[in-house]
């Protein structure tokens, strides 16, 4: 057969109800403005108060700076879609936005790891906590995530694009994004397919046997002490698990079933959750149950009245 390969990808999600364009615009417009500022926000807390340099807000730190980058990565893209009616995008650039979204998304994961590990040392381990996560230590933990993160966009990309695109452009969804790429694929494609796959078991089941592990240790310790300082402790983790629990649920919707189970509007659903949604649910998630967080809050609204 004579197959036309793609050089070019025009994005069309929400683009068959030219009616809710407008409405959709505004909407998408005000939770970006509210992710970014409410992130940017805690990001300038942790920074300001010395209350929240501990390893567990060092490293929430980062999370609020990895969602408003990969939220940023794909957000102003699906405004455009919505304004524009539909959006063009070339190969090269299609090829970077995939790569920028993997690498922010699988940091995100390691973080949210990290941030369990954390969980489990300040409950099973805490004369250790301080001496264990020290700043040296902090450090090259983020920094191993963002490497392993590096390393793990580079691959999935060069093995995504170097698929070939036949047939159709037309990608109906919001961004560059695996699940519909692959449906646009034509010619061999199992050998990428597996790499692909095999890279992202390293992010998102492994990053969750850390999640899960941790949590199993730490309600063993939870367990063990008195009834009355149960709910006290495990209180400190409710804020992590509800962001892994939204973060991981929508992952593992999107990305770890079969490409012949995909629903083109199911996914739409669901990658607004992780790219707007969840990113602006985080801060407030992070702050709503966090005493120090609230009370670090307090303290700059009320030098700001002062001054």
């Amino acid at each position: 057969m004579n197959l036309t390969l793609v050089t070019e990808f025009l994005l069309i999600a929400f683009t068959e109800y030219p009616e809710w364009a407008l409405p959709l615009f505004l909407l998408f417009l005000f939770m970006y403005l509210i992710t970014v500022l409410g992130n940017l926000e805690m990001i300038i807390l942790i920074l300001m108060d010395h209350q929240l340099h501990a390893p567990m807000y060092f490293l929430l730190s980062h999370l609020a700076f990895m969602d408003v980058c990969y939220s940023s990565i794909t957000v102003p893209q699906m405004l455009a879609v919505l304004l524009e009616h539909g959006a063009a995008l070339s190969y090269t650039r299609c090829a970077a936005q995939f790569f920028l979204f993997t690498f922010f998304g699988s940091i995100d994961c390691y973080l949210l790891a990290l941030m369990a590990y954390d969980r489990y040392l300040a409950v099973c381990q805490p004369l250790l906590y301080v001496t264990i996560l020290t700043q040296q230590a902090r450090l090259s933990l983020v920094a191993g995530a963002y490497v392993a993160g590096l390393i793990s966009a580079l691959v999935r990309t060069v093995s995504a694009f170097t698929l070939s695109f036949c047939g159709t452009s037309e990608i109906d969804f919001i961004f560059c994004d695996l699940p519909p790429l692959l449906k646009l694929t034509c010619g061999e494609s199992y050998t990428q397919e597996v790499l692909i796959i095999m890279f992202a078991i390293f992010v998102i089941p492994a990053s969750m046997v850390v999640i899960l592990v941790s949590y199993l240790f730490i309600i063993v310790a939870i367990m063990g002490i008195p009834a009355g300082s149960q709910a006290k402790t495990f209180s400190t983790c409710t804020s992590h698990l509800t962001a892994v629990s939204l973060f991981f649920g929508t992952l593992i919707f999107m990305y770890l079933r079969g490409n012949s189970d995909q629903s083109s509007e199911k996914n739409r659903v669901v990658s607004v959750l992780y790219t707007e949604v969840i990113p602006m649910l985080n801060p407030l998630i992070y702050s709503l149950r966090n005493k120090e967080v609230k009370e670090a809050l307090r303290k700059i609204l009320n030098r700001a009245k002062l001054s």
